[in-house]
Order: structure tokens, then sequence, then C-alpha cells
């Protein structure tokens, strides 16, 4: 929990209204929130004119009423407010960035080994300093008395991990201002950051729990047994049952706002939990909004306004302004060494770690993609004053980091757009196996499954033999086949399955070429209905490790056609060569 080093705010002692009582304290820190939200927002707007990112001009208005004025300083009456700006945080990075069955969608494929390499490189290199592998004196953490100490190796795990975030907020935001979101290059940016992010997340969970965790193999069985038992809690909790309990209240109780109270009281309950586990709060909200990223976009539209609007206005602001009250020069007395390397070796640790990780990987243009991982800078600011507030860090090595992810907010931006304009694409660029349902959200918004089905394909049956399916229905690029019968779907089929089945039954004897696809297809296939968004159709495949889906007429139950990922795909390509084809004829000198 948020308790050791209170995120509290007042007004210096000459502005405090008379009595000095427990009412009097309450008013000053309702004078403090008031003062610090305002400021906040308003540097928002002057900011936001000249391109600065939100969370810059949150963190200068704390510095602005903190320690350059001295007008709001920390007691001890808004702690609820700044830890449920950290809950709600996190909370809605699960929700928008953290897609983890797109995530498992991808794990076979390049860019998942693209993205790995990179996290575990970066992250190798910067343990160096956090956790002075080399001896040379560099010590973050700070003692209870106040000294200079070394950080334990589950604490220097976490900064490092910090260290070697990739930010797909802050991508996604760079490729959406830049029209990129609905090319390929866009595409395939955002799959590379959107794995690196979970994987660096996941390991910065492990380790940035309130309670120090032994090194040996016994207690990181047991802390990743918690995780582990308290992850599939949440998530069954969470993906399966909320939505439904919702969807049914909602039907039957005529509540205002609802799902979205549901939604609020259960962050909570969640946080709560997660504390009683021996895990930081943090991490709980995190997989909550994990969980709840593959609520249909119905209800999303339903709940996200009032969530946003909470955290967007309140929370977020008050949260990153408390990063700026926090802000001091106490960086400058850091030995010269300690500032040197924490500005440095992770910093180009990631460069080499984005680097190799897209080389090993053998994708295209690989110096866009390894700008594209270098993005960060949000949830680093969010993390760091979670390291501070629980005596993990020091306020020199806070401010120093902090200071640090500000350079990544203002610079990697422009990076990224000069990485972008100057590649030059090959002829047949590499795309992800398939697409994440978070980029759909994204970049998708609005196209509905009827957009895109295709309704002139045949299908093999049942019965049809192994040597039938292999010799006259493979399609170039397709994994999963949809299995019909009497015009209705029953069951998919994956060649890879097939072609595994048929290495196996090498040594049996009889034919497996006359083995029926009944035999080895899926039963029970979902489905997706015209009508609703492409987002909510690839959840549905994500969820269920399918590359295809039928489209089923809502009403009638009437089979519509199919929807594959290689077909969404399709469609990001031919918006790409539209946008081409009208840049092209802009270009040209009108007769």
């Amino acid at each position: 929990m948020i308790t050791e080093a209170p995120f509290l705010l007042s007004l210096p002692a000459g502005l405090l209204p008379a009595g000095g009582d427990a009412h009097a304290a309450i008013l000053t820190a309702l004078l403090s929130i008031g003062a610090l939200i305002v400021v906040a927002k308003l540097v928002e707007g002057v900011l936001g004119r000249i391109g600065m990112n939100s969370i810059v001009a949150y963190t200068v208005a704390g510095i602005v009423l903190g320690p350059v004025t001295g007008l709001v300083e920390i007691t001890e009456y808004i702690e609820i407010f700044l830890s449920i700006g950290v809950f709600i945080f996190f909370f809605l990075i699960g929700l928008d960035e953290i897609d983890i069955p797109g995530f498992m969608s991808t794990v076979r494929g390049r860019y998942f080994v693209a993205a790995t390499v990179s996290v575990i490189i970066s992250i190798v290199v910067a343990l160096t300093v956090t956790a002075d592998w080399f001896g040379l004196g560099i010590k973050l953490g700070i003692t209870e008395s106040g000294e200079p100490a070394k950080l334990e190796f589950s604490k220097a795990l976490s900064l490092a991990g910090i260290l070697s975030l990739s930010s797909l907020g802050l991508v996604a935001k760079v490729l959406a201002d830049k029209g990129l979101l609905k090319e390929l290059i866009g595409l395939r940016i955002f799959t590379a950051v959107i794995i690196a992010e979970v994987i660096a997340l996941l390991i910065v969970g492990l380790t940035i729990g309130g309670e120090s965790t032994s090194v040996s193999a016994i207690g990181i069985l047991t802390l990743l047994g918690q995780i582990a038992g308290f992850t599939v809690v949440i998530w069954l909790v969470s993906a399966k049952l909320l939505p439904r309990v919702m969807a049914l209240l909602q039907r039957f109780l005529n509540v205002p706002e609802l799902s979205y109270g549901l939604l609020i009281g259960a962050l909570f309950l969640v946080v709560a939990g997660a504390e009683n586990f021996g895990l930081h709060g943090s991490l709980g909200a995190l997989l909550f909004g994990a969980a709840l990223s593959g609520l249909p976009h119905r209800m999303r539209e339903d709940i996200m306004p009032g969530m946003r609007s909470t955290a967007e206005g309140l929370f977020v602001p008050l949260f990153f302004a408390s990063a700026g009250l926090y802000l001091d020069r106490t960086f400058i007395e850091l030995p010269v060494l300690t500032i040197v390397a924490l500005l440095f070796v992770p910093m180009v640790g990631k460069i080499l770690a984005s680097l190799v990780g897209t080389f090993l990987a053998r994708l295209d243009t690989p110096i866009v993609l390894s700008a594209g991982l270098m993005g960060k800078g949000v949830a680093e600011i969010a993390l760091l004053l979670v390291l501070f507030d629980t005596g993990v860090i020091s306020q020199g090595v806070f401010s120093l980091l902090v200071i640090t992810m500000f350079g990544y907010i203002v610079l990697m931006p422009p990076v990224i757009s000069l990485a972008v304009n100057r590649a030059k694409p090959p002829e047949t660029a590499s795309q992800p196996q398939t697409m994440v349902p978070a980029f759909a959200r994204h970049a998708l918004a609005g196209v509905m499954v009827g957009s895109v089905v295709d309704r002139s394909r045949t299908y093999p049956e049942p019965d049809t033999t192994v040597t039938g399916f292999l010799n006259d229905w493979l399609v170039p690029d397709q994994t999963d086949y949809l299995i019909m019968e009497r015009g209705v779907p029953v069951g998919t089929v994956s060649l890879t399955r097939v072609n595994f089945r048929r290495r196996a039954f090498f040594w049996r004897r009889g034919s497996f070429g006359d083995t029926p696809l009944r035999a080895l297809m899926r039963r029970g296939p979902p489905h997706a209905n015209p009508d609703e968004p492409i987002e909510d159709a690839l959840s549905r495949m994500a969820e269920n490790s399918l590359t295809i889906i039928p489209v089923m007429d809502r009403a009638t139950g009437q089979f519509l056609g199919m929807v594959s990922s290689n077909e969404i795909l399709e469609l990001v390509a031919l918006m790409d060569e539209i946008r081409e084809e009208a840049r092209r004829m802009a270009a040209e000198p009108a007769d």
C-alpha cells in the first residue's frame, strides 16, 4: 500500500485557516487539491499548443506549486486521493495497453522474438547499474536513517524493468498524429511495442511488491505462485464473470451508471485483494484492467467515458502533479558516476537491445521498429513514483530519473517520426502473423465485421480426407480452416495440427491421408455478427487461438461468410494504398 512516504498536500502554515483544527486541515487539503487540478489542466492547455505531453504538463504544475513557489506542501490529508489516482492510472494502462489474448497469439511470431530479446538485453544492461554488478559503489536505495544504500536484487530488477519499458501510449499517440495507425508500418511498430511493454510490465509486476522477496528459488517460486493464483482468480472473475453480471443487472435493474459503479467498486476490491496477497495494489489494478481489455465494444462505450472523465479530470492530473511536488535538486548531489551511469547505460542498452532484437528476428526496417521500442516515459514516471513512495529509491534518484523520462517524452516523438519518414519500406514488408485486438481498437474504430466478411468461399466438410484437404483446400498464408456441414459451421482445422499428426502417424500402420477431418477438427467455433466492431471479432479469435471466425446473422442465425486476420490485414494494406495514391495524385500538377 502507499503508506510509507505519504502523498499528501497542504498550504504553508501561514495560509492555514484560523484554529488549526481538523476542519481547517480538511479545508486546506481541498484548497491544495483544487489548486493542483486547476493549474495542471491550465498548463496542459498551454503546453499542448506546442505539442507537449499532458503528463509533462501535470508534473510541471506540481513543480510550480511546490518546489518553485512553495504554495503547496506535503502533508497527510489527501493520501487517499493520490492512492486512487495510482490505481486508476494503472487500471487504464491495463485496459488500453495490455492485450493478453493478442500477446499470446503472437508468441510464435518473429515480432515476439524481437520484443523478447530486446527486453531481456535491455534489462540485463540496466541491471549492471541498478544492482551495481561491477561493484562501483552505485547506491540507488536509501536506509531508514536516510543513508544511501545498494538496492536488493528484487528491487534492482524492478527498477531495471522500469528503465527497459516501452510505452505503447506514447507510441500510439505518435502514430495517430502522423496518420500511421491505419498503415502497415503502424501495425508493425504497434505490435512490437505492445509485446515489449507486456513483457517488461510483467517483470516489474513480479518485483515491485512492497515486501522484499528472497532471491532464493523458494522465494521466487512463492512469489510466482502468489501472482499466478491471484491472476487466475482475477482473470476468471473479471474477464468471464463480471461482464456477464454487469450485462444481466443492466437488463433487469433500472439504476443509473450501474456498470460504472460496479467497475469502480470492483477495482478497489481487487486492489485490496492484491495487497492482502502481498502484491502491490498497482499490480492488482493493472491485472484488472488487462482482464477487462476484452470487454465488448458496446459495454466499453457505456463505461469508459465516465471512467476517463473521472481519471483525466481529477485523479491522473493530481497523481502526476504530486510527482512534481517531490522533484528537487538533490539529484545534483549524487556521485557523478551514479548520474552518468543512470543517464546513459540504460539508454545505450535500450538502443542496442532494440537493434539486436529486430535484426536477430530478421524484421524489415529494423531502425524504424527500434525507434518505436525506444518510446517511453509515461508509465515509467508512475512506476518510479511507486518505488519512491515505498522507500525503494532515494529522492535524488527519483528526481533524476523523472527528468530523464521527460527527455524521452519530449524527444522520442520527433525521433520516431524522423525514422519513419527516412525509412524506405521494402516491396514486400514482413507483417505480423496476427493482428492484436488492441490495434483494431486504435486504428479500425468504427469498422464493422460486415465490411470485411468474405461471402464467396466454399469450405471442406467433416468427411473430407486429409489427403483431399491438403490437395484441394489450402490457401496461401492461412493456417486455420472452417469446416461446414449442411451449411452450418461445425468446427475448425489447424494446418499446424494436421502436419503434426501426420508426422506422428508416420510410425503407425495405415494411411493417415484417409483420416477424415472430423477426427481432427476443433468443434464449436466462436462466431461474430456483421453489426459488431472488428475489435470484438479479433478479441474472440485471439481468446480461442484462431485466425478465422464464421459470421452469423444475429436475427436468423444464418451463416453469412468468414472473416480472417489476413483479410483484416489486407484491409489495412488497402487503406495504405489508397492513401499513397491520394498523396501521389495530390502531388501531381494540375493540367
